[in-house]
């Protein structure tokens, strides 16, 4: 499930963006200033941040700059959900690396949709859409894959295997980024245990396990040529 991190210091909104995220099937954590949201993404791996600029300890446009200069962080989505709108503003947010820029108050209809937007752009496997690939089709909304039109038996972690690949054709991903985008880098698991995914994947696949192809001395791709 696609995991966001709110940060905003005021627990109305907070709860009013908990509850606009739970609607659209999102799960989701609160943290009230700058230095326990810098230490949830260290240990955890949101797929996107809700940042409020204007927090008791440290400015959201601080904890941005410092989450874009850190290596592991830097493709992390971010949304800077505010209430200075001015031009100006907006731009500063911008110019140091959120992704996008939400004024107070907001629409949670456009909220949700901003955040679908951006997430499809950066993060296609946390995308709701139908995706397919040859004989192949998964339904996120129903959490199901089938093959040739029947549905087919698939263990959870080798649906989200599965999805990360379909995401992300005929792109070669090594044993450790595997880890770290399908499984996130908190969770302790060793590079070989891909393997095994792997392998139940195809197994899972039966006659379209041809698509898994592995990529010698690099790692595994989903073929679509």
């Amino acid at each position: 499930m696609t995991t966001i991190l709110i940060v905003e210091d005021e627990p109305s909104i907070a709860e009013l963006i908990a509850f606009t995220l739970k609607e659209a099937g999102w799960s989701s954590f609160v943290v009230n200033n700058a230095a326990a949201a810098w230490d949830f993404v260290q240990h955890r791996a949101p797929q996107l941040v809700l940042l409020d600029w204007m927090l008791p300890d440290r400015s959201g446009l601080h904890l941005l700059s410092r989450i874009r200069a850190d290596r592991q962080l830097q493709q992390l989505s971010v949304i800077m959900l505010t209430a200075k709108s001015m031009e100006e503003d907006k731009i500063a947010g911008l110019d140091n690396g959120a992704d996008d820029y939400i004024t107070k108050p907001f629409s949670p209809r456009e909220l949700t949709a901003r955040i679908k937007a951006l997430l499809r752009r950066k993060s296609p496997e946390h995308a709701q859409e139908i995706m397919s690939a040859g004989p192949i089709t998964l339904d996120p909304a129903s959490c199901s894959v089938t093959l040739s039109g029947g549905k087919i038996d698939i263990g959870h972690a080798e649906y989200k295997l599965l999805k990360f690949f379909l995401a992300h054709p005929d792109r070669v991903f090594s044993r450790s980024q595997l880890l770290d985008r399908v499984w996130g880098d908190h969770v302790v698991i060793e590079e070989r245990t891909v393997d095994v995914h792997v392998l139940r994947l195809r197994k899972a696949l039966r006659d379209a396990e041809y698509l898994i192809k592995t990529v010698r001395s690099v790692g595994y791709m989903l073929s679509t040529k």
